[in-house]
């Protein structure tokens, strides 16, 4: 069987070696010295000036709308993860949604300062699938306007832009260490950010303490474990050859299917040296969609609608119309992509989406 993707696992006696140090110290939680060394050697790896580890890639959502003082209305992207919108729900703000460029697949920036009104706070918007943000055209409508700018950044780990970081642009970028994703700690996710807000976001992240007897305020438990911590750390020094196949993958990948008619493949913005966290391809409909899927199951392989559906389409939400992204998130697979995955299997693919269309 060949799924969308596959966990990497290091050697199993290497995570339980980088563990037993936490063993040897009955110190399983609490920001025992594992989460600390792993925050400090992403810290280097990354070239980030502050990162806060936790226990999975919501949170850090949550917690930055909550540290930012967000309140009112949130210009955000219908084409995301449905964590992207439903945390700015969950903490009583309310997603107004601006529709996404068409070959970026980002939030569309030449839309959003028609969609700021006075109950506008901020601006939270997703690097989909690694590829970046307009960065610049939203910083300067942020200071024009006064608003604040979150960036999920789930996918975005080892991503660069314009030589550094990408996690190092908004107020706070969040990134998901889920075991899908290309750098994990099994479950897990992190909070990126500049200057003072680091202190803020710290306390909420640990309940609001300041010491063992004191409160600075509001608080959850965010905390990331020494089991999760012990699991970066065995992965971390294979990043680079992880980041390495996924670009030979996805070369292929594009080889292939670039010519091929009636697909589209995702552009990436200038300036970017991507991760190759996904690889989507969009047919000219639903229809073609559910046909080429179809074929590939029949020889056991299962990509993944992705985003599907449409996040201005969700229950919980005022509906409003996002043409762009309804028609992309209905049309839209990401192809197999993982560290094992064989050049002859990606050809084999590529040939029964040929075949289908």
């Amino acid at each position: 069987m060949i799924n969308v993707t596959k966990t990497f696992l290091p050697p199993q006696a290497e995570y339980q070696a980088i563990l037993k140090r936490a063993w040897d110290l009955d110190w399983i939680t609490n920001r025992g010295v594992l989460v600390k060394e792993l925050e400090a050697k992403l810290k280097t790896f990354l070239g980030v000036e502050n990162i806060l580890a936790v226990t999975n890639g919501t949170l850090p959502l949550q917690i930055a709308i909550k540290a930012l003082g967000l309140t009112g209305e949130v210009i955000t992207t219908p084409f995301s993860y449905v964590a992207t919108t439903s945390s700015l729900v969950w903490e009583g703000c309310t997603p107004v949604f601006v529709d996404i460029h068409p070959e970026y697949l980002t939030i569309d920036e030449t839309k959003i300062e028609a969609a700021i009104t006075k109950k506008t706070t901020a601006i939270l918007a997703t690097h989909v699938f690694g590829n970046p943000c307009h960065v610049e055209a939203i910083e300067a409508l942020a200071g024009k306007y006064n608003l604040k700018v979150i960036y999920d950044a789930a996918h975005c780990f080892g991503v660069m832009y314009k030589g550094e970081s990408l996690f190092n642009y908004g107020d706070v970028s969040t990134c998901s260490f889920h075991a899908t994703k290309l750098f994990h700690t099994g479950e897990g996710g992190a909070l990126f950010c500049k200057g003072e807000v680091y202190q803020t976001l710290f306390y909420h992240h640990n309940f609001g303490h300041k010491g063992q007897e004191e409160f600075q305020g509001l608080g959850i438990n965010a905390k990331m474990s020494e089991l999760q911590a012990a699991m970066g750390l065995a992965v971390l020094p294979y990043m680079d050859s992880i980041l390495s196949v996924r670009k030979s993958q996805s070369q292929l990948y594009f080889k292939i299917l670039k010519e091929l008619e009636g697909v589209q493949l995702l552009k990436i913005r200038n300036g970017t040296e991507w991760n190759s966290s996904y690889f989507p391809i969009i047919f000219e409909n639903e229809e073609v969609l559910l046909k080429v899927r179809e074929e590939l199951n029949k020889n056991n392989i299962f990509p993944r609608r992705y985003f599907f559906p449409s996040l201005n389409t969700i229950p919980f939400v005022d509906t409003k119309p996002c043409i762009i992204s309804e028609r992309i998130s209905k049309a839209i697979l990401c192809l197999p992509l993982y560290h094992e995955l064989n050049n002859n299997t990606i050809v084999e693919i590529c040939d029964s989406i040929k075949r289908s269309i």
